[in-house]
Order: structure tokens, then C-alpha cells, then sequence
């Protein structure tokens, strides 16, 4: 009862850990001093292909371009992306992130898939999962833009069963479960589990038995995240970096260049050291028989206040 009541608070707890989205993309740059040039030119050319600029190169709500050397805050938008057959899908996973590397701190929020909102270039509210389907990425960020009115200057869009490729190139993981469950045929106890590909991806996927809904889905995402990056940050398992790169070259696209990356690992790191994990208040409610997430619109400006500071922009 105590963790229904507290699903609803914002919850803010500084983690000393990698922060997800720079980690997964530079994992193994992180590490290419050890393996010498041909790593390094095998990174470079896995996430030059990974690159996919947007319509718009700055965004709306910026005045001039991110300067990676005069260490500017930024935003970084990560989907995990549920593809279809013959269909372009929905963002199954939408974190953005604020990092302001002058005060060495991060901001996690979690927006949830089913929060009801207006969809960039639709004239009609729907859930914010549904932007991708309608319009690709360009009209996901444009819509997070709008909802919560800072800028999105960067994405990270990953395959959701590209997990599956990359816990089996790292020879799985490791999770601490806390809710027992059945998911897909799979049974989840309670306690240390080792996962393959295939569990960790049901694993990360499963929310209508949860008590807590898409909030622990987002838990578990994030712990499955966490524990791919674990494990590939070890030395050994970077043995295995050439079936990484493969699943990243397939599955993941983004803005950022290799340099921009680069760039991001030398001057914005040691903010990892100081991330606050933010849910976003508000109350599911029933709308024509469908199932939406209402976020009240003083929610949304104390969260945009919020981050437009920590963003230094208006």
C-alpha cells in the first residue's frame, strides 16, 4: 500500500553510476586504449553509420549551436523503440536526460508512454508514445519539447530487441528481481538472476503484473541497462566487442557524430558521479474506454522550471 501511495511522489536519488545513454554508446570507446587502433577505427566506423542528423540541427528552443569545449548543458532524448513488421512502431521507452557538466550533475526523467498529451504536427491529443508512429523521431522530440517547453538538442533511438544481440555479445547479465512474475512463458523469481538475451528482454518488458504499472517496467529497464554496462565495462568481456559493434550498427540511431561523442566522454563524464532520477507526478485515468496518463499542467511547469535551470536556458 506504502508503495502505491509513493508511486505518484517524485522521487529523486543521487546514483554514483554511468550515465545510460553516454555508456551504452561509448562503452567501448571508454576502453579502446586497450586494444590499440584497430578497435578504435572498427568504434569509429560502427557509429558513423549509427548517424542520423535531424530535420531541424538546433533545436527550437535554442539560440545557437551546443559548444562541446565551453562545456554547454544538453539534453538527450533515449528511445527504446518497439519495431514491427510493416510498421514503423511506438517508443516503447522515452528517458530524457539534462547534463550540466560545469556543476558535474544529471537529471533521469522517466516520462511515461501513456501520458496524454498533444502530438506535434496531429492537431490532436493521444498518448506520447504514439508520436512515434505518427511521425518518426523528429515529431517524438518535437512533441517532449512541447510537453515539457525545453529544448532536445540530442536522441539515442534503440531497437528494443537489440537488447536481446547485445546481452548475449556480453555473455549475459546479471539483475536483483524484486516483484516474482511470469512473463511470455518465463518465470521470474525473486533474488540474483542470470539472464540471456531473450529473458532480459521480457524481463525489461513486463508491466501489467507489476503493482506499480509502467513505473516498475522503468526500473527494470533501467537495472537491465545497467547491468549490460557493467558487464561490458569489464576488460574480458570487450573480447567480445565486435559482436557488440555489430548489434549497435544495426540497431541504434542518433544525432551525435563519433566526434561529438568524443567530446562528450572528455568533458561531460564526471557528471555520472551525480544523477537524479526523476518520475513524473500524475494520475491514470480512463478516456473513451483508453487508458491515459494525466500529468497536471503545474507538474509540467515545476518540471520545466526545473530543468530550464539546470539546462541554463529560458
Amino acid at each position: 500500500m506504502e508503495e502505491k501511495e509513493n508511486q505518484d511522489k517524485r522521487k529523486k536519488s543521487k546514483k554514483r553510476t554511468f550515465n545510460i545513454v553516454i555508456s551504452i554508446s561509448l562503452l567501448l570507446i571508454i576502453g579502446v586504449g586497450i586494444y590499440g587502433f584497430s578497435v578504435y577505427r572498427s568504434v569509429a566506423n560502427t557509429l558513423n553509420r549509427t548517424h542520423e542528423p535531424l530535420k531541424h540541427e538546433v533545436s527550437k528552443n535554442r539560440n545557437a549551436k551546443i559548444n562541446f569545449s565551453k562545456q554547454d548543458p544538453i539534453s538527450i532524448l533515449l528511445l527504446g523503440v518497439d519495431e514491427r513488421d510493416n510498421d514503423r512502431g511506438r517508443s516503447d521507452s522515452l528517458i530524457l536526460l539534462t547534463i550540466n557538466p560545469k556543476d558535474q550533475s544529471a537529471n533521469m526523467v522517466s516520462i511515461p508512454r501513456d501520458t496524454r498529451t498533444e502530438i506535434a504536427g496531429q492537431e490532436k491529443e493521444d498518448k506520447i508514445n504514439h508520436a512515434y508512429s505518427f511521425g518518426g523521431i523528429d515529431a517524438t522530440i518535437e512533441t517532449v519539447e512541447n510537453f515539457i517547453d525545453i529544448p532536445v538538442d540530442f536522441y539515442i533511438e534503440v531497437n528494443m530487441k537489440s537488447f536481446e544481440g547485445i546481452v548475449d555479445a556480453v555473455g549475459g547479465i546479471t539483475v536483483n528481481n524484486t516483484l516474482d512474475f511470469t512473463y511470455e512463458g518465463t518465470h521470474f523469481s525473486k533474488g540474483e538472476l542470470q539472464l540471456n538475451g531473450e529473458e532480459a528482454l521480457k524481463y525489461s518488458r513486463m508491466r501489467n503484473e507489476d503493482p506499480r504499472g509502467d513505473f516498475g517496467r522503468q526500473d527494470r529497464q533501467r537495472q537491465t541497462i545497467q547491468a549490460i554496462i557493467n558487464k561490458g565495462a569489464r576488460v574480458k568481456t570487450l573480447a567480445n566487442y565486435s559482436d557488440v559493434l555489430e548489434v549497435i550498427g544495426e540497431n541504434l540511431r542518433t544525432n551525435l557524430t563519433f566526434n561529438d561523442m568524443k567530446d562528450i566522454q572528455a568533458n561531460y563524464k564526471e557528471a555520472r558521479h551525480n544523477i537524479q532520477q526523476i518520475q513524473i507526478n500524475g494520475n491514470g485515468k480512463e478516456i473513451n474506454g483508453v487508458y491515459y496518463y494525466i500529468v497536471p499542467q503545474s507538474e509540467r511547469t515545476e518540471l520545466s522550471t526545473m530543468l530550464k535551470q539546470h539546462l541554463n536556458v529560458n
